[in-house]
């Protein structure tokens, strides 16, 4: 695993689980209907995190299995969905049986695979003609405020890896294992308190990680400060995202 993903979401998968968004119904009504998530599908949540997106996926009343390499995230996942079968496990060394699942999910998490090594793997679980998607929330930066929250966390944002920069593409560019990457665009939103955007923020790997502890701390002031502005400023903290949602299908 990444070191920045292995040490940050080990120490903060308690505030992950809080104050983590969900993800826009639009978004999911899209990927239950492109990956064919049916009661008889078995569906594999990959890098499941706290389980933001298994529980999304309850109501179809699909078999979901997750996996999840960090074991305070998935320690956090069976204390919140015990009903939810959950492995430990990394991308790279998927640990189960060819042809296992109808359907891949990957949340807030693929740019963190070995890309190339992970599409071989999610190829060989999945059965023929088996769908794979994938999910992120952005901040939206077009906001002020938000644009603002970037300038603070940004020094060291852009020194993990992130959904956003788009290189997690060339896996996809690279191999002949799926069809064309399909893409769709949600608008999703957040309300926190400013607290809660304090946790938010702590709960991002790369800050969780940061040392020193006093650098992290001035890196939260920051941001708690910024927190109250808007709270005063608006009466209320609402956290704009854009939620990109990608599919394509095993070759």
């Amino acid at each position: 695993m990444h070191d920045t993903a292995a040490r940050g979401f080990a120490a903060a998968a308690e505030g992950y689980e809080r104050t983590r968004p969900d993800y826009p119904a639009e978004a999911l009504d899209r990927l239950i209907q492109e990956l064919e998530v049916t009661p008889a599908a078995t569906v594999l949540d990959l890098g499941a995190g706290t389980g933001k997106l298994a529980r999304m996926l309850l109501p179809t009343h699909a078999r979901v299995v997750a996996l999840e390499p960090v074991e305070a995230m998935w320690r956090t996942f069976r204390q919140v969905l015990p009903e939810v079968e959950v492995v430990a496990g990394t991308a790279e060394a998927l640990p189960f049986l060819d042809a296992s699942f109808d359907a891949v999910v990957v949340a807030q998490a693929f740019h963190w695979f070995r890309g190339e090594d992970a599409l071989e793997g999610i190829a060989r679980v999945l059965k023929p003609m088996g769908r794979l998607g994938l999910l992120w929330n952005i901040r939206d930066e077009s906001v002020p405020w938000v644009g603002r929250l970037g300038e603070i966390v940004g020094p060291y944002e852009r020194k993990a890896p992130r959904g956003q920069t788009g290189a997690w593409r060339e896996a996809f560019s690279r191999t002949d294992l799926f069809g064309s990457l399909h893409q769709r665009r949600f608008t999703h939103h957040q309300e926190l308190d400013e607290e809660g955007l304090v946790t938010r923020v702590a709960s991002t790997s790369f800050i969780a990680s940061l040392e020193p502890r006093e650098e992290r701390e001035r890196v939260l002031g920051e941001v708690r400060a910024l927190a109250r502005s808007v709270a005063e400023e608006q009466g209320s903290i609402v956290l704009p995202y854009l939620t990109d949602l990608y599919w394509c299908v095993r070759a």
